[in-house]
């Protein structure tokens, strides 16, 4: 066995043994094939419907909030 496989670890692209250099992958393009995937949205957790819907009006980040600790008050007054 060489030193740069991991025992007992095959990449998840293709199954070969992983290598140190790019684990959990065996290569650069295994690893680059798995990126591309993340960039691509294939990787989705799924959510339950109204699991995460905390916001119904739709206004999520637009403020309305309390100030953050620390915050200077507004000079438009």
């Amino acid at each position: 066995m060489s030193a740069t496989t991991v025992p007992l670890r095959k990449c998840p692209n293709c199954g070969k043994p992983a290598v140190l250099a790019h684990r959990p992958f065996c290569s650069k393009r295994c690893a680059d094939l798995d990126f591309g995937r993340w960039l691509g949205g294939a990787y989705i957790i799924p959510a339950k419907p109204g699991e995460d819907d905390d916001d119904e009006d739709g206004d999520e980040g637009a403020g309305g909030g309390p100030p953050a600790p620390g915050a200077s008050p507004d000079e438009d007054e």
